[in-house]
């Protein structure tokens, strides 16, 4: 069967970010009695032979960067280099009826992130770069997004200062598609992330419009020799700057 051509480097982070949902669909419907550690390690090795697989046919001369293979010596010095999650969410990914796991597939090129997808597939949606969602509505009140096991401190008080209601969900890529889509506002992150975390998230984001910064507000940087990458902050514009004010206090 002859590879599909993909006119641009967007539509084929969406096309692969989706396949790589269906294949974890897949892996967790056939694994459902597994004990959940085994169902999340062959998550992670599946999808992660898949989307690398799929790069090597489509983009063959590309470096890639994923959470699930060692590095590579001359990846910091490609041109372009993919960096990908596999399956963000490892943790909610075992957990029967969880849909806060995703797939995430960015590209980096000229010391800048070009194009990138996220696929939630226990929800059966895709966000990508290429036809980035109309930026949403503000809530009110605020919503903030924060991790379901340990939401930092500092989030809890910057909500209290701007009148913010917690809204618990695991993934990264879940929590940043949830300010996407309009659910929440903001996510705050502090206490460590690795480059494949954000990558593909923060792309979408900005492509709809989106803030999205370290939390003091330096511009998040990829495909450096270190991948450690360990604070974000993604939010409704109109948010920027009450909560780069209110970081100021809380955090700094």
């Amino acid at each position: 069967m002859p590879i599909p051509e993909y006119r641009s480097d967007a539509e084929l982070a969406r096309a692969l970010a989706t396949e790589a949902g269906m294949v974890l669909l897949d892996v967790r419907a056939r694994g459902a009695s597994r004990y959940p550690d085994s169902l999340r390690d062959e998550g992670d090795r599946v999808a992660h032979e898949f989307l690398a697989a799929r790069l090597a046919e489509h983009r063959p001369g590309d470096g890639v960067r994923s959470e699930e293979a060692e590095d590579s010596p001359t990846r910091h010095t490609a041109d372009r280099v993919w960096i990908i999650d596999p399956l963000d969410g490892t943790r909610e990914f075992g957990e029967r009826g969880r849909s806060d796991w995703a797939v995430h597939v960015a590209l980096w090129a000229g010391g800048e992130l070009v194009a990138g997808a996220v696929a939630l597939p226990a929800l059966g949606e895709t966000f990508g770069t290429d036809k980035p969602p109309a930026l949403p509505a503000l809530n009110r009140p605020v919503r903030f997004a924060v991790s379901r096991n340990r939401p930092p401190g500092f989030v809890r008080e910057l909500a209290t200062m701007v009148g913010a209601e917690l809204v618990p969900m695991g993934s990264a890529g879940a929590k940043t598609m949830a300010v996407v889509r309009g659910e929440v506002d903001a996510y705050l992150h502090a206490g460590g992330q690795y480059e494949w975390d954000s990558a593909a998230p923060v792309a979408v984001a900005l492509a709809t419009g989106l803030y999205a910064a370290r939390l003091d507000g330096s511009p998040l940087r990829y495909n450096r020799r270190d991948p450690w990458l360990p604070d974000l902050v993604v939010c409704h514009p109109e948010l920027a700057d009450p909560l780069r004010a209110g970081l100021t206090e809380v955090y700094w």
